[in-house]
């Protein structure tokens, strides 16, 4: 009876890669709002007020702690302008930016294949 046939690690190894990058981006995208919050800085900077009211059912908590989670991913920068009254805007970063076209593709394949219904 022959060895069974082990696989050849150089075939693997680039879906070993593959599955690495989409873990890591993952560990910062597959949080809830964090997609829709970078959609929502795509067209310009938008201080938290405006991005909360744009994003039905999102509590201003996890609001706050996605838009720190993006920052310190490097996705979004945050900038205050002094007042008074102080100011905060946040908007996406060039590797947010370069992140866009993903999303566009990940929409257009939700409204082709999930079925629709509540996001909250």
């Amino acid at each position: 009876m022959a060895a069974p046939k082990t696989p050849d690690r150089g075939a693997t190894e680039p879906c070993l890669r593959a599955d690495a990058s989409l873990a890591r981006a993952f560990t910062v995208l597959g949080k809830r709002w964090s997609g829709v919050v970078l959609g929502a800085l795509a067209q310009r900077p938008a201080g938290f007020r405006e991005i909360s009211r744009v994003i039905d059912g999102v509590s201003d908590s996890v609001l706050s702690d996605r838009l720190t989670e993006l920052a310190e991913a490097g996705l979004v920068v945050r900038t205050v302008e002094e007042g008074p009254p102080v100011a905060v805007s946040y908007e996406l970063s060039p590797s947010g930016q370069a992140l866009m076209p993903a999303l566009n593709q990940i929409s257009l394949w939700a409204e082709e294949h999930l079925p629709p219904g509540q996001v909250c």
